[in-house]
């Protein structure tokens, strides 16, 4: 298997493995299994980083204005999905600042970093140039979303809640931010759109919102 097709599989067994054992089997809380898909994804990630040569301060810095807009934008969308689930109790003030860093910031990150950033640069970012040139640029953007779903679909099936119709609302979810990547350039817009959708979940009640799996 060629490595650029190789990673979104390494990703897509990593995150299925990891929601499959420590919610599916375990029922870790939501609070530490955040924390062991953040050793789990760092380390994945560290490594694709290393074999890739990949500069995430170079990549951070591509057309970051543009990135920051289409992720503030698509954010904003995805926010407003998550007012229309039903609301449960939710941390206000202070006692917000805690699960909006856990929960929004450093989950919404992984997320975008596994599910988004990963399957595109290494299917889409890895091609050279004259890959990348009319009807070839839409094929390979076709190819880093088949990726990106593909990884998405594992992630989110090993939690027993999106075995069924819901693993629907994930992929369509992903796909828009994935697409934002594509549009904009910038992996800024993924990581933005994914911290925005989950700050929202924490802010609007994460018993209830399906974007913070997950639920017992």
């Amino acid at each position: 298997m060629k490595p650029g097709f190789r990673w979104p599989v390494v990703a897509a067994v990593a995150g299925g493995l990891t929601a499959a054992v420590f919610s599916g089997l375990l029922h870790w809380s939501r609070d530490a299994f955040v924390g062991v898909w953040l050793v789990v994804a760092g380390l994945t990630l560290a490594v694709w980083v290393t074999t890739g040569r990949w500069s995430p301060v170079v990549q951070l810095r591509r057309h970051r204005v543009a990135g920051l807009m289409v992720g503030l934008a698509a954010g904003a969308l995805l926010a407003l999905t998550v007012t229309r689930q039903p609301a449960s109790a939710a941390p206000s003030g202070a006692a917000a600042a805690g699960p909006l860093m856990w929960l929004g910031l450093v989950y919404g990150t992984v997320d975008a970093l596994m599910l988004n950033v990963l399957p595109v640069l290494s299917l889409y970012g890895a091609r050279p140039a004259a890959e990348l040139q009319g009807v070839g640029r839409l094929r390979w953007a076709a190819v880093a979303l088949a990726g990106s779903l593909l990884v998405t679909a594992a992630y989110h099936l090993g939690f027993a809640e999106f075995r069924g119709a819901t693993l629907l609302q994930p992929l369509v979810g992903n796909l828009i931010i994935t697409l934002t990547y594509l549009l904009s350039g910038s992996p800024l817009a993924p990581i933005v759109a994914h911290v925005i959708m989950h700050a929202a979940a924490v802010l609007h009640g994460a018993a209830t919102t399906s974007q913070l799996p997950p639920h017992y």
